[in-house]
């Protein structure tokens, strides 16, 4: 059925409800970022498959807004669906709200489904119909009346991370939760992201491909936390474990009604961007509502140290893995057949020699020549391409060992490359290292800081149109809340560096039709010097992998820049170095030496 086909059948559902404006969101019924195949309802709409973006159908419209990271791979998606593409924070570019309320008609009605739109969301599409005298209806999911095989929702079994990895016991994690609560005068809590869950319960899973998190609700009380999940998930083990700390066990979907029954006399602590608007709704008006950010979400993003020191050796681990597939593309390619799949599969051989590998943290990007200007490109046996010299290769992907997850860019040159692109990597490290050797007082954000990865870049009107980093979760969701780096405000994304914080540093240049550099490294927050100026804080770069000396122009770097980049190659020589055999040595030796 083409997408002309859906959005046809999609347009008589709304017509038979009184729908105007139906609203498509990228969600699941947990604001996931990345979602399962059961929740793709946006891409089957439009067929946009990009993990963020949001679709508007109306009787004769139909639009899809997403950001900079997607506005090429957008394009080619939904070219000939009839579906405009809305690129969000261009000039002239509305947003979804400003399209709604120029868009509905007096009296009119919005639709959605309110367990996949968040609750701030749905509460702006309330307002917009409001101003019109009109109404929203949450109740149907449209796309499932008209999505005959829609894949079902899956049943992976869930199992317990073990404290050598976890660090802490769940029963901790609730203390402090309740700790929370209670100094919020919180009586109950309604959570509903899976990665706020999972890390409460030191629960994995494997329902949402590439993380290992688990579809479920929770409710927790000052006695109780309330599961919501499909039990064929959870083996006797695990439900002994979740008795011992206190959870007890309900049906998935149980949640909507239970919700209703909360007693008037609680006080309920909810976070507006991540509980979903029906069930904001469910809660009755009479309960006493606290819009907070979940407590789990500052908590995770901060590693305790037993997790810090399994993410150093998850990065050697990744590390070692990525210089020996270094050493092997460079040796390789043009004598024989490598593509950009087959070198995808290559680097996870060279992960699971290194033990303890689950999968891969993400859906990879391997992409050769001008596939590298799309930011978020998946590489398919359509659109598979060899590897040939001339042109640059950027691996953007992450291994899932039990010891945590990692997520690392390289860009390689393969034999001799352009000029231009010599430059564009050279500024690319620049921008890379100006931020990962920032010296920063407590209480700076990313937002402060981001400019010291753009400067090279802007100093010659060159810039990338998504963000510079973000939080790592530890087998968790790879974007994790509530810390990154960005030079516009972004809700949610804007808290203070602390201590135990791991985020990205990714800055790129990005040609469309040409190539792409993007440079990625995790680096770990860490606390300074501290005088009567304040806390000084700074990064620890915890990746330790060359940055490819072919395609440096080593005349353009600062003195600065030069320095930081030859004490970081000495520091990944003598880390994984141990990991390599003799032959591999001396090629790792010749690809960090002083330049």
């Amino acid at each position: 059925m083409s997408i002309q086909e859906r959005l046809s059948k999609l347009r008589k559902q709304m017509k038979e409800k009184e729908i105007d404006i139906y609203v498509v969101p990228t969600a699941d019924f947990h604001q996931t970022e990345y979602v399962g195949e059961y929740f793709k309802a946006r891409k089957y709409i439009t067929n946009f498959s990009g993990s963020a973006g949001t679709a508007v159908i109306t009787a004769d419209e139909a639009r899809l807004w997403t950001d900079g990271r997607y506005f090429i791979q957008a394009a080619e998606q939904i070219a000939g669906t009839t579906v405009e593409l809305m690129k969000m924070g261009e000039p002239g570019v509305p947003t979804i709200e400003e399209y709604l309320s120029d868009t509905l008609k007096e009296g009119g009605c919005i639709g959605f489904d309110g367990r996949a739109v968040a609750m701030g969301d749905g509460l702006a599409y309330e307002k917009i119909a409001a101003k019109k005298n009109g109404k929203v209806v949450y109740a149907y999911d449209l796309i499932d009346e008209i999505w005959e095989d829609r894949p079902a929702l899956s049943e992976e079994p869930a199992w317990i991370l073990k404290q050598e990895y976890a660090g802490e016991t769940a029963a901790g994690k609730l203390t402090r939760i309740r700790e929370y609560m209670k100094d919020n005068d919180a009586t109950v809590h309604v959570l509903t992201t899976l990665d706020d869950i999972c890390w409460t319960l030191n629960m994995r899973g494997n329902d949402i491909e590439f993380f290992p998190l688990v579809l479920s609700y929770a409710v927790i009380t000052t006695d109780w936390m309330h599961l919501y999940i499909n039990e064929k998930k959870l083996s006797a083990e695990v439900k002994a474990q979740f008795a011992e700390d206190g959870v007890l066990l309900h049906p998935y979907n149980d949640i909507y009604g239970d919700v209703k029954n909360i007693a008037g006399g609680e006080s309920v602590l909810i976070d507006p961007v991540r509980l979903n608007y029906a069930l904001y709704r469910n809660i009755p008006d009479e309960v006493k509502k606290i819009e907070q950010r979940n407590p789990e979400v500052l908590f995770k993003a901060i590693k305790n140290p037993v997790e810090i020191e399994n993410i150093r050796k998850a990065q050697i681990k990744d590390s070692a893995a990525h210089v020996k597939f270094m050493k092997w593309l460079k040796e390789n390619v043009g004598k024989t057949r490598i593509t950009e799949m087959s070198a995808s599969e290559k680097l996870d051989e060279f992960r699971m020699e290194m033990g303890n590998f689950i999968r891969p943290s993400f859906e990879p990007i391997s992409a050769y020549g001008e596939h590298c200007a799309l930011m978020h490109y998946t590489s398919s046996p359509e659109t598979d391409v060899e590897l040939k010299e001339g042109n640059v290769f950027l691996t953007d992907t992450g291994a899932g060992f039990y010891e945590g997850s990692t997520d690392i860019t390289r860009t390689y040159a393969l034999g001799e490359i352009p000029d231009i692109m010599k430059e564009h990597f050279t500024l690319t490290l620049m921008g890379h290292m100006g931020l990962a050797g920032a010296k920063f007082l407590h209480g700076c954000t990313g937002m402060n800081l981001d400019l010291m990865a753009r400067k090279p870049l802007w100093d010659r009107g060159l810039d990338f149109k998504c963000g510079t980093g973000h939080g790592m979760g530890y087998l968790l969701s790879i974007h994790e809340s509530p810390a990154g780096f960005r030079w516009r405000y972004r809700a949610g994304e804007t808290a203070v560096l602390e201590e135990g914080m791991v985020l990205t540093d990714e800055p790129g240049i990005y040609i469309d039709g040409s190539h792409g550099i993007r440079l990625e490294n995790e680096i770990l927050v860490r606390k300074g010097v501290k005088n009567e100026y304040g806390q000084f804080m700074y990064f620890e770069i915890i990746t330790y992998i060359p940055m490819d000396l072919d395609a440096i122009k080593v005349e353009m770097l600062p003195e600065e820049t030069r320095r930081q980049l030859n004490d970081y190659h000495k520091t990944v020589y003598e880390k994984v170095s141990p990991y390599l055999n003799d032959e591999e040595k001396d090629w790792l030796r010749r690809y960090t030496r002083e330049v």
